[in-house]
């Protein structure tokens, strides 16, 4: 399973293309990290609330993954609590609050260096029948 959730995070080629890292994932939570540099800020030079979407949602997207079936969002929400600058590295845990065979709930805490809150995602997934190891 952890070889098929690591070919999964490899495969993400948004993920790739905007620098997340993985650091960590285990059965029903992950770890990734951004850097971010100038092409993650908006016009007011904090990082652009996009990125910070696309970083917790591929921690959702691990986590919800991770038990070796196919998950997919079928609604996320994101509420951002603090601004980030060039230079700051961003921390998105995802961890599973609930599951079912049908449905998982996740939250993920997005923080900076310093452990301050950035952002905090929920999302929910609808979990299939069809294992990750078919696709991947």
């Amino acid at each position: 399973m952890e070889e098929d959730i690591n070919r999964f995070f490899k495969s993400d080629k948004f993920g790739e293309y905007v620098g997340i890292e993985l650091l960590e994932v285990s059965a029903g939570s992950a770890k990734v990290k951004l850097e971010l540099k100038d092409q993650h800020l908006n016009a007011l030079k904090t990082a652009h609330g996009g990125a910070i979407f696309t970083l917790a949602d591929l921690a959702f997207a691990l986590a919800s993954n991770s038990h070796g079936t196919i998950a997919t969002a079928i609604n996320a929400s994101i509420s951002y609590t603090k601004a980030a600058t060039a230079g700051t590295t961003l921390i998105a845990e995802a961890k599973e609050v609930a599951i079912n065979p049908k449905l998982g709930n996740y939250t993920i805490h997005v923080t900076n260096e310093q452990g301050d809150i950035i952002a905090i995602f929920q999302g929910l997934a609808y979990r299939k029948k069809q294992k990750l190891s078919t696709v991947m």
